[in-house]
């Protein structure tokens, strides 16, 4: 009796403590349901694209990438690619020469034009690349080209030297203004005089350009697991809408990243978003 007594009132104790926890995030589906994260690692085993939407500062964003690429890794060895906006195009020499351990880290830090939150955020996968022996894809436009966009249109691109082209998604560049990821932002720059109608095609000749070097070295068999920022995948658009555009019958899944103040239930405006959202409380540190 006394045994018993004593269990009870551990196990009320562990309830309780269960009870006041505060997750630093939960996990749900495209309807809005909680689940687990090897519920989403099983969908995941039959994926060819996995496009995974981060927050840039957030370290729980980061820490999930590196424990998916790991574990996405244990599933497919090398049948797995990796691939990320935060690595033009145009350093994909650079980083296969890194890679393949023909530069040192000094030289590949110092010439790839590195975000600021490299080492923090982006490192610990470039290294995980290097020592499993995995293809990493720059795939993001060169900054400049898109400037070039911003300011002339995609007509621009086309003045470019045929070496230039080689970083670029072949041209003309397919585009679909009426696509809210790209109409939003008109909308939020208002419509005055001054509104510069090609500055959603500079986000597009992004996306575009991602989505190009995304199938470019994906294969049949493979599954190419990509990091980006959130908005680059958000209600299956921009990336994603390009990958479909091009090859309708590859089975893509989404991963999107969100803040809110109670993650015990996703709002409503984030429902729907992708297959899977990780919501993060608002209270999280940043890393940068």
């Amino acid at each position: 009796m006394k045994n018993f007594l004593f269990l009870s009132i551990v196990a009320l104790l562990l309830f309780s403590s269960f009870k006041s926890d505060k997750p630093a995030y939960n996990l749900y589906n495209k309807e809005g349901k909680a689940v687990k994260y090897e519920k989403m690692l099983k969908v995941l085993e039959d994926a060819d694209i996995v496009l995974f939407g981060e927050l840039h500062d957030n370290p729980i964003s980061h820490w999930l990438q590196l424990e998916l690429t790991k574990d996405m890794y244990k599933q497919n060895r090398k049948d797995l690619i990796l691939g990320a906006e935060m690595f033009e195009s145009d350093n994909q020499v650079i980083m296969d020469e890194y890679l393949s351990g023909k530069i040192s880290q000094r030289n590949f830090e110092a010439e790839a034009r590195l975000w600021p939150n490299y080492k923090t955020d982006y490192k610990p996968l470039v290294e995980f690349a290097k020592d499993s022996g995995l293809y990493f894809v720059a795939t993001n436009v060169p900054r400049r080209y898109a400037a070039l966009v911003n300011k002339q249109g995609f007509e621009g691109l086309e003045e470019l030297s045929d070496e230039a082209k080689t970083f670029l998604p072949p041209l003309p560049v397919a585009y679909d203004s009426t696509l809210n990821c790209y109409k939003s932002m008109l909308e939020m720059m208002g419509m005055g005089d001054h509104v510069n109608e090609n500055f959603p095609k500079a986000q597009a000749i992004k996306d575009a350009t991602m989505a190009h070097f995304i199938l470019h070295n994906w294969k049949p068999g493979k599954v190419l697991l990509h990091y980006h920022g959130a908005y680059h995948s958000q209600n299956f658009e921009s990336i994603y809408w390009y990958l479909e555009h091009e090859n309708p019958n590859l089975k893509i899944v989404t991963i999107h990243s969100t803040l809110q103040k109670d993650v015990s239930e996703l709002e409503k405006e984030n429902t729907g978003l992708a297959d899977f959202t990780i919501c993060v409380d608002e209270d999280m540190t940043r890393t940068r």
